[in-house]
């Protein structure tokens, strides 16, 4: 596999947070951010599948009809 270095400036507190949690995991500090980041892409990617399928399934006009009727008392619907 393939690596590329990337330098990454952190405030002091993240930094130790950083190494006491890859510590507590038993794991170096590099590896520990590279598996938080590819949760991190995975989750996004999830998010944005399921948004772009929600909106495939989407009606505008059905949309405009309830912002319409937001706001609006119980039995004023």
């Amino acid at each position: 596999m393939r690596t590329n270095n990337f330098a990454l400036r952190l405030p002091n507190s993240l930094m130790a947070t950083l190494r006491q949690a890859a510590e507590d995991d038993g794991v170096a500090m590099n590896q520990y951010i590279t598996v938080a980041l590819a949760e991190k892409l995975a989750t996004r990617k999830t998010a944005l599948q399921f948004l772009a399928e929600r909106a495939q399934h989407s009606s505008p006009a059905r949309a405009l009809e309830i912002l319409e009727r937001a706001g609006r008392a119980v039995d004023e619907v």
